[in-house]
């Protein structure tokens, strides 16, 4: 079975938040940062950095959320070709590597907010998803990195409605609530 290592209030849910959504078998490991058990050797083998998330799929080691998340969508997911496999990692890798960063950078939020949202509300204006009708990874990636701007900074996305439809539609869906809704302070 494969087995997910994370800290508690740590991107963990999100590749929770995905396994539950793909339906995959799988045992939460949950780790004491504070204790500092990521930092054990049990754990630096699995992930030598020493963060989480990190999975054990078999015999294979994987971490960082977005490497897991490119890995269940091509292992347990319904991509079929090439470019759905880009366009699912494009989003994913857009997530981490732009979205993220960007909205991070305080002396610039607000400029990235309306450069990178603008485009993603005009996309969720003509469909419900990130890839058209069905929920992906894709979903998961920008979604979480999305409400959690969202919450963590007060975030004001009203300029952005489908984007606000997008999110409530989210943290509706049961494997959201599961995961990243069902946390408590």
């Amino acid at each position: 079975m494969l087995k997910l290592y994370g800290g508690k209030f740590s991107r963990a849910s999100i590749v929770q938040w995905c396994l539950e959504e793909l339906t995959i078998p799988y045992e939460y490991v949950l780790l004491d940062m504070q204790a500092g058990e990521h930092l054990e050797a049990d754990y630096t083998a699995i992930n030598p950095i020493g963060k989480v998330p990190a999975i054990v799929d078999g015999d294979f080691k994987l971490w960082e959320s977005g490497a897991i998340l490119l890995y269940l969508a091509d292992k347990y997911g319904k991509s079929e070709t090439a470019e759905q496999r880009a366009e699912l990692a494009q989003w994913i890798l857009f997530a981490n590597a732009t979205l993220g960063p960007e909205l991070l950078n305080e002396a610039t939020r607000d400029h990235a907010t309306v450069r990178l949202l603008k485009p993603i509300n005009q996309i969720l204006e003509l469909q419900p998803y990130l890839l058209g009708e069905q929920f992906s990874p894709a979903d998961v990636a920008i979604g979480s990195t999305l409400g959690f701007f969202q919450m963590r900074f007060q975030m004001d996305f009203s300029a952005f409605p489908a984007v606000i439809e997008y999110l409530k539609q989210l943290s509706a869906r049961p494997a959201f609530q599961k995961t990243i809704g069902g946390r408590s302070a």
